[in-house]
């Protein structure tokens, strides 16, 4: 006996088809948020947009109410005296490192009153809040931790504020961190490395097992060479990125690349050695791609990056090139 089917069009399904409808697009810079990462090509590919993570409608859901309980906490510390100011302070390095702090104190902080605090707000699960309770931020939360420090760094205060909310129960939870300059130049000097970098890092594990390998959106591009399904400038190889934080083309002589720009691409580029395994011959006006199903011919004349990463077997068996001839048609899929 078959079960019927849950409906398709409830109120929950209709509401998470809407977040996941309005995705927000991938960032243009590497965020202070991530740079306590523990894997360096997790960085990279994330700043390369090689393959954007799409969320589903319950998870852009969290993401929101994150955001709307920093509002909240930022009227509760300033109904207490606290001097809060510049909600989502920038805070930029250069060579793409940036973030926006949730909030700066600049006076009121009950345990010192006179100095000036980054704030910091988060929301926790029951069982995340507990654990940072017992062993604090620094432990418990690294890259909150990081993205604390450089934010300290960026706007020359030598104190934070982190505020924790537990999503189950409405407690609070504060730390004070100091400043250590060290620690948060180490990891804006190597957020400057990965975006600057050209060819991609070594993965945190060859061990398709490791368990922070395990759950990463990048499991399956690092472990089983999937390929990524999107093309962009940003995972061309004629594209460099700058110390200034922007992008230059090798292949138009073109620098300042605009990002919306940079979201598609051109039909001139070419497919980054990096994120796909195969070899490759380089011709003066082509690259041709050996792969497992045949060559690929990649240029204007032949076929364009995205078609080759959206259905690399039909193009390496000629069989779209039928239709294109025909049709003037373009792979898809």
């Amino acid at each position: 006996m078959s079960l019927i089917p849950e409906p398709q069009n409830t109120i929950a399904n209709l509401i998470d088809q809407h977040h996941e409808q309005r995705q927000s697009e991938n960032r243009s810079h590497l965020g202070a948020s991530q740079l306590g990462h523990h894997c360096e090509r997790y960085l990279w590919l994330n700043f390369r947009w090689v393959m954007p993570e799409q969320f589903k409608g319950r998870i852009l859901r969290l993401f929101r109410r994150g955001q709307l309980e920093e509002t909240t906490i930022i009227s509760d510390l300033r109904a207490i005296g606290i001097d809060v100011r510049g909600a989502q302070t920038r805070v930029n390095f250069d060579a793409f490192v940036s973030g926006s702090a949730d909030g700066v104190a600049l006076s009121g902080v009950p345990e010192s009153p006179k100095r000036p605090h980054v704030i910091e707000i988060k929301t926790h699960s029951l069982k995340s809040f507990n654990d940072l309770v017992k062993k604090g931020v620094e432990k418990s939360k690294p890259m909150h931790y990081v993205q604390m420090q450089i934010y300290m760094l960026g706007l020359n205060i030598d104190r934070g504020l982190y505020v924790s909310i537990c999503k189950d129960n409405d407690e609070i939870y504060t730390e004070r961190v100091r400043l250590d300059k060290d620690l948060a130049q180490k990891y804006v000097d190597r957020g400057k490395r990965i975006a600057l970098d050209d060819r991609m890092p070594p993965p945190l594990s060859t061990d398709p097992s490791w368990f922070e390998c395990k759950f990463c959106n990048y499991h399956s591009f690092c472990h089983k060479q999937e390929l990524p399904k999107t093309f962009s400038c940003r995972t061309c190889a004629h594209s460099t990125a700058k110390e200034d934080s922007t992008w230059r083309c090798e292949k138009h002589n073109s620098d300042g690349i605009p990002v919306e720009f940079q979201r598609k691409g051109c039909t001139d580029g070419v497919i980054h050695p990096d994120i796909v395994p195969w070899k490759y011959t380089d011709k003066e006006d082509k690259v041709i791609w050996h792969t497992p199903d045949g060559d690929i011919a990649n240029c204007q004349a032949g076929y364009t990056a995205s078609e080759i990463l959206a259905n690399p077997e039909a193009c390496a068996l000629g069989i779209a090139q039928e239709f294109k001839d025909a049709f003037g048609a373009r792979v898809v899929g």
